[in-house]
């Protein structure tokens, strides 16, 4: 049985997004005063006593003959095609405008359940203007606010009223982000592996500005798919919106177990890719680059931007790399197989009697050097942690650790076990328990 959906539609600034973050319960939807800010269907699980269901916020939906509009439009139709039920959105304190009217038809078309939120009840003018949205020729309205929280419970026990109580499981699935500077042609990686337009696509830097999940199937196997909005310099964030962005991209990768960090071919290598790929290895994600708009390249060979791509990120050369094109799906089927090995790879544990072995033998074949008469010596090893992989080393002095020395260690382990797209992480601790 799958889990019902819900979409919140309305005209712009109507306050769907408030209403979106209450239901969910945190921080998702970008709310500002500027009309057109939540340009793409943001899906989220929500739970309201015990019921799940899927929420949808979607871009207003605007009479104005605008090209982006019509995305937006098109995307709340889809929304609208895919809800179980649709909470229409209007603001009481400005009473029914004609795009309420353009909304009305796109829902009556639809034939779906829909239930009227009269929003900012809050204000007298709101109390007045009531009595004009029956006009819409629905069934049912629930005057509430956002922002006050009237009328919430009111509205999501209508909601919620057929839906059933769900259990708890855990989501095992994994969990992929696709980062990368503005218009690098994140949008159209994921719609090119999801093979359907999930997101509005637009030759406008910024245009994706939330993260949005999807599912991905390959294989057999279910993999949730996490679009990030474009992530820019923190010197260039001037509106409020674009430092949301960055935030919340940094926040998906949190949610991630692999990046995909996407480089524009036809711009060639950037210093924020760089900053880029770093906040991924910061937070221990698996990491693969993928070089997008390959097509347009025609002056040099994929040997020769590998070369360039490993000089650039000599910080990440266990990182696999890929050459495709997102728009004409050239060398698109490269990518999954080296997903799938980089998600074995972030998992991978080693047995304590084999890396401990490893060990000795790096140790004996290079010895630390000696610091103030010292030498640091390793007395046993063991694997501690996956995601990324970690392993713990108990030595006579982790004051005596040089990181050349680590740096060694973890190349000899990664010669002697396939850690291809995952950073791995080495802890030093004193084998007497003083580690301070």
């Amino acid at each position: 049985m799958s889990m019902p959906t819900v979409a919140l539609v309305g005209r712009p600034n109507v306050g769907k997004s408030t209403l979106f973050n209450k239901i969910v319960g945190r921080q998702v939807s970008i709310t500002e005063d500027i009309p057109g800010v939540t340009r793409d269907r943001i899906y989220q699980e929500a739970n309201y006593n015990k019921k799940k269901f899927y929420l949808v916020d979607t871009g207003g939906i605007d009479a104005t003959k605008m090209t982006f509009n019509d995305e937006i439009k098109m995307q709340a139709e889809i929304a609208i095609k895919d809800a179980d039920i649709v909470v229409f959105i209007v603001d009481g304190k400005e009473g029914l405008t004609h795009n309420d009217l353009i909304v009305r038809d796109i829902l009556r078309k639809s034939n779906k359940e829909v239930i009227v939120a009269i929003n900012k009840m809050d204000v007298k003018e709101a109390r007045d203007n009531i009595y004009d949205f029956y006009e819409l020729g629905f069934d049912k309205y629930i005057p509430i606010s956002s922002i006050h929280n009237t009328g919430y419970v009111e509205l999501m026990d209508t909601i919620t009223d057929g839906f059933h109580e769900y259990e708890e499981t855990v989501d095992e699935r994994l969990k992929f982000s696709i980062i990368g500077r503005p218009n690098v042609g994140k949008s159209s990686l994921m719609n090119a592996m999801l093979n359907e337009e999930r997101v509005v696509v637009s030759n406008v830097a910024g245009t994706t500005r939330d993260s949005i999940d999807s599912v991905l199937k390959y294989h057999n196997e279910e993999y949730v798919l996490i679009d990030t909005a474009g992530m820019r310099k923190k010197g260039k964030v001037f509106e409020a919106i674009e430092k949301y962005s960055l935030l919340r991209s940094l926040k998906a990768i949190d949610r991630s177990d692999i990046c995909l960090v996407v480089i524009n071919a036809e711009e060639g290598i950037t210093e924020h890719d760089k900053h880029i790929a770093g906040y991924a290895i910061e937070r221990g994600k698996g990491l693969i680059f993928v070089v997008n708009k390959w097509d347009t390249v025609t002056d040099t060979t994929i040997q020769e931007f590998e070369k360039l791509m490993r000089a650039e990120f000599q910080f990440a050369t266990y990182a696999p790399i890929v050459f495709l094109s997102a728009l004409t799906k050239k060398r698109i089927h490269t990518l999954m197989p080296e997903v799938i090995k980089v998600a074995e790879n972030i998992k991978r544990e080693i047995k304590t009697s084999v890396i401990n072995e490893v060990i000795l033998d790096a140790y004996q074949l290079n010895l630390p050097p000696s610091y103030k008469g010292k030498r640091l010596k390793i007395y046993f090893t063991s694997q501690t942690g996956t995601k990324p992989p970690k392993f713990t080393f108990r030595v006579n002095s982790k004051g005596l650790v040089h990181f050349s020395y680590e740096r060694y260690l973890e190349n000899k382990i990664r010669e002697n076990f396939d850690f291809t797209g995952t950073p791995i992480t080495l802890q030093f601790k004193n084998r007497n328990g003083d580690d301070e």
